[in-house]
C-alpha cells in the first residue's frame, strides 16, 4: 500500500523541478530515470515519454505546469503551489503506484500541455500500441466522460481616431470589442473573454483592440458549424481562429475506470471536461476518458492545492486497474 508520506515527499520533489511548457527537460529527466530505476523501460520521444503495455490500456498525464505563481507547501491536509494539482499530484499517483506494483497497462506523459499540446499530439501520430487512455487531469476523482470541445477567437477590431474630447468625431475600437462580447452572448455562444487590449495615454480614440475569446463546444455540437456562426465577427474588423477542436463523449473506457472504483470501494459520479485537455489530440486515435484527484477551478491560480488523501485514493485505483 502507498504511504501518506511516501506520496508527499515525491509531491514535494516533483512541485520543486520547476517545468513551465516547453522547459521540460529536467522533469523528463528525473521521471525517465526514476521509471527506468523501477525496471520499466522508457521510450522517448520528442515531446513524450512512454512506457509499452501488456493490455490495451494506457493511462497518461502531462509534465508540464503554468509558470510559477506558488512554491510548495503543505498544511497538514493540502498541499498547495503552481502544479500541485495541474497534474503533478496525478503524475506522483502514477509513480509511486507503478514502483509500488509493475503496471501491465501502458504509460504515456506529455509535454506541452498547456500551451500547444504538442506531446499528446506526437503520440497519437506515432504511438500505434493500445486502444484505451486514462488521461488524469483534476476532476476530483469523477468520471469526465463528456469532453467539450472549444476553440479560440481572436479578433482585432477596427475603429478611427479623434481627440479624446470628441469621442463622436471617432469610433472607440474598445467599445466595439465590448460590443462584441454582449452579442455573442446574446447569441448564445459559451465563452471566456482571455484577453484584452488597446488604447493607451495620449488623449485619443483608440482605433484598435485586441480581444481573445474561447468559445466552448458541448460534445454534440459541430466545429465547422460554430466556426461559421461567429463569422460576422468579420465585419468588424479581422479575426483568426486558433486550436479548434470538436468534443467527444467516450465509448467503452469510462466503464474500465469505473469497474476500478467500484473494486476499491469509490462512489462512482460523473462530469463534464470543459477545459482542453491532452484527450482532444488523443480522442481520433484511442477511445479516452479524463479523470484524476484535484479540483480544477483554482489550477492556473495561486491557489492552486490539493489534498493528499484523494491522491492516495487515485494509487489504489491505478493499483487495481
Amino acid at each position: 500500500m502507498v504511504e501518506n508520506g511516501e506520496v508527499l515527499g515525491l509531491l514535494k520533489t516533483l512541485c520543486e523541478i520547476e517545468s513551465p511548457s516547453k522547459k521540460e527537460e529536467k522533469i523528463r529527466k528525473f521521471v525517465k530515470d526514476y521509471l527506468s530505476e523501477a525496471g520499466y523501460k522508457v521510450v522517448e520521444g520528442e515531446y513524450f515519454l512512454a512506457v509499452e503495455g501488456e493490455t490495451e490500456l494506457i493511462i497518461a498525464t502531462h509534465l508540464d505546469t503554468v509558470p510559477v505563481k506558488r512554491k510548495f507547501d503543505y498544511d497538514g491536509c493540502f498541499a498547495w503551489g503552481t502544479g500541485v494539482c495541474d497534474t503533478k499530484g496525478s503524475l506522483t499517483a502514477i509513480l509511486v503506484t507503478a514502483k509500488k506494483k509493475k503496471f501491465k497497462h501502458g504509460l504515456a506523459l506529455f509535454c506541452d500541455e498547456e500551451e500547444d499540446g504538442l506531446g499528446s499530439k506526437e503520440f497519437a501520430q506515432k504511438w500505434d500500441k493500445g486502444k484505451y487512455i486514462i488521461v488524469m487531469e483534476p476532476t476530483e476523482l469523477k468520471i469526465a466522460n463528456r469532453h467539450w470541445g472549444s476553440f479560440e477567437l481572436y479578433v482585432e477590431v477596427k475603429g478611427r481616431t479623434a481627440h479624446g474630447a470628441h469621442p463622436e468625431a471617432g469610433v472607440n475600437a474598445i467599445e466595439k470589442a465590448f460590443e462584441l462580447f454582449n452579442v455573442l452572448k446574446n447569441r448564445g455562444f459559451k465563452l471566456n473573454t482571455l484577453k484584452i487590449e488597446g488604447g493607451g495615454e495620449e488623449y485619443v480614440i483608440p482605433d484598435r483592440c485586441e480581444v481573445k475569446f474561447e468559445i466552448f463546444l458541448e460534445p454534440e455540437e459541430g466545429l465547422e458549424k460554430v466556426i461559421s456562426e461567429v463569422d460576422f465577427v468579420k465585419n468588424l474588423g479581422e479575426i483568426e481562429i486558433e486550436h479548434a477542436y470538436s468534443g467527444y463523449v467516450s465509448r467503452e473506457v469510462d466503464k474500465i475506470l469505473e469497474g476500478a472504483l467500484r473494486r476499491v470501494g469509490e462512489e462512482v459520479r460523473y462530469c463534464e471536461m470543459r477545459s482542453w485537455t491532452d484527450a482532444l489530440n488523443l480522442k481520433e486515435r484511442f477511445d479516452v476518458v479524463v479523470w484524476g484527484p484535484g479540483s480544477l477551478p483554482d489550477c492556473h491560480t495561486e491557489r492552486e492545492k490539493i489534498k493528499i488523501e484523494e491522491i492516495l485514493k487515485a494509487c489504489r485505483v491505478l493499483e487495481v486497474l
